[in-house]
């Protein structure tokens, strides 16, 4: 997992970023997120790539007990000590491809716009399987696979005056690592299918159900079966 969020350039424009109230995760994924949580009176509490803790201290706020917050970046737990800081939060220096550092169970395992960033998502879904208690649960936000699938070619399509009209894709079928330009030149992220991420969760567990693994046949949708829980009891 790259480290991109300590890197000086990147870190100061992502946080110019998210100090603004328009930004996408305060206007659209961050409510999403906090939509499918459950009722957190009494729980623990996993906050993978935990960012500044935002979301950390409302789970505390919804009646967490306890919450365990990791992050690759030293600069965003910095930030998180220094701005969400609660006795019931700790904050610990962990990449998500470590989580076998950690021992649960947790009732609830959280993440925000990170997944993306995971090399090997089976892994990481595989010891959240293990973390949890019986019927906990493992929310979590990503990047949408049809923007991170693109490769190559103009990512654009515009009109004469130059204004966007849509985003183009490119090889949304080959799974895999993506390079692009955001704040910085060659932020690493990793392009997941819909059918590669339903089915690995399926394969960790942690889903009832299976998505298509078909690749590109016409007028076919994958089943998408229902809620992403725990270890049965």
């Amino acid at each position: 997992m790259q480290n991109i969020y300590d890197n000086p350039t990147f870190f100061d424009g992502y946080k110019r970023l998210r100090e603004r109230t328009d930004n996408a995760n305060v206007l659209f994924e961050t409510p999403a997120l906090l939509s499918l949580l459950p009722d957190l009176t009494g729980k623990a509490v996993l906050d993978l790539g935990c960012g500044a803790g935002d979301h950390c201290v409302e789970f505390v706020r919804r009646g967490a007990s306890r919450v365990l917050g990791i992050d690759i970046s030293e600069k965003m737990l910095a930030l998180a000590r220094d701005k969400n800081a609660d006795a019931r939060v700790e904050y610990r220096h962990l990449p998500m491809e470590e989580l076998d550092a950690l021992e649960g169970p947790f009732d609830l395992i959280a993440s925000s716009l990170a997944m993306h960033y995971v090399a090997d998502f089976a892994a990481v879904a595989g010891q959240a399987h293990r973390l949890l208690g019986a019927g906990g649960l493992f929310v979590f936000s990503q990047e949408h696979p049809l923007t991170s699938c693109f490769t190559t070619g103009e990512r654009w399509t515009k009109d004469e005056a130059g204004n966007k009209l849509w985003a183009n894709i490119s090889n949304y079928s080959v799974d895999g690592e993506r390079l692009s330009s955001w704040f910085v030149d060659g932020v690493k992220k990793y392009h997941c299918t819909f059918s590669t991420i339903v089915n690995t969760l399926v394969d960790a567990g942690l889903y009832r159900g299976e998505a298509d693994r078909a690749r590109a046949r016409r007028g076919h949708a994958g089943g998408v079966p229902g809620p992403v829980e725990g270890p049965a009891a």
